[in-house]
């Protein structure tokens, strides 16, 4: 946990509206509340829905529900399901997300991509030497990177974290075949125009901080280096998986339907956790975790 006496101004709480949460979500919003308890930093919820094919309103309002229901709070962002379409949807900062690619493109800092799914699983992409036009159409962007790059990820000790961008993510993707802008650049933008400072999420996407440190290099946004990343251990299944969001058992759709209470879901979080002592609350759960470690 970051030391006490470091001071942030803004974390948020970042989930895709794809499925509904389930309790790895859960942990992970309330490890931020609770980070941003003790550093005084504001809680902004941010709704990722900038893929359209998979956003979905059902799952819009899961997350207000399940915020609401298990007492996690935020301080900025919508209140609701409404407030959100009007004014917080990702497609409202369409135009951010576009100067972003304008000004990649102009610094001729990507290259256009034709390979399908298929062709990606079986041998990694070839399109930078076919040099393919940017405005063909159903290409993706790709962003050169510097696979021997030495890039530095700001701990929640205040330490520099030294690492290569891993080679699953040379070259990832910042601009999708349907013209949309991709995760990846997206939550650079976001976090940069929230002016976010604290980052808080599983250790599953360590290697997407790496990626989005590597674009805001690129887009000569040194402000990105003021931000503190804490990537927290994962809740998996009995097969040792990630968890998936999902209607199966794991939901939280799924336990309150089951009549599970707040505090019966922070108890079983608590147990595959390792905690055998009494939760009711998020507050109650984090503070064992840290103790316990």
């Amino acid at each position: 946990m970051p030391d006490p006496k470091v001071k942030y101004n803004r974390t948020r709480i970042a989930p895709t509206p794809s499925g509904f949460l389930h309790i790895g979500n859960v942990l992970s919003f309330a490890i931020t509340a609770a980070l941003a308890k003790q550093s005084g930093a504001k809680i902004l919820l941010r709704i990722d829905d900038i893929d359209q094919a998979r956003a979905d309103k059902q799952y819009v309002q899961n997350i207000f529900d399940t915020l609401n229901f298990l007492e996690i709070p935020w301080d900025e962002g919508p209140r609701d399901a409404k407030e959100f379409d009007v004014e917080y949807s990702q497609l409202h900062r369409m135009g951010l997300y576009n100067e972003a690619l304008k000004y990649l493109q102009d610094k001729k800092l990507v290259f256009a991509c034709n390979c399908s799914r298929k062709q990606l699983s079986e041998s990694p992409c070839s399109c930078y030497e076919k040099q393919l036009s940017l405005t063909a159409d159903n290409v993706s962007w790709r962003l050169i990177t510097s696979p021997n790059d030495r890039l530095a990820i700001k701990d929640y000790n205040g330490e520099l974290i030294q690492a290569i961008l891993p080679t699953e993510m040379n070259n990832f993707v910042v601009r999708k075949k349907d013209g949309f802008p991709a995760y990846q650049l997206t939550s650079v933008i976001d976090d940069l125009y929230y002016g976010a400072d604290l980052v808080v999420r599983g250790q599953d996407l360590w290697h997407s901080s790496l990626a989005q440190y590597q674009l805001a290099i690129a887009l000569g946004r040194d402000d990105f280096n003021n931000i503190t990343f804490y990537h927290h251990p994962l809740i998996k299944d009995t097969a040792g998986n990630k968890l998936s969001k999902s209607t199966g058992a794991t939901s939280i759709k799924y336990l309150r339907e089951q009549g599970k209470s707040a505090s019966d879901i922070y108890q079983l979080i608590a147990a595959i956790t390792g905690i055998n002592e009494p939760v009711y609350n998020w507050e109650q759960l984090v503070s064992i975790m840290i103790n316990k470690h």
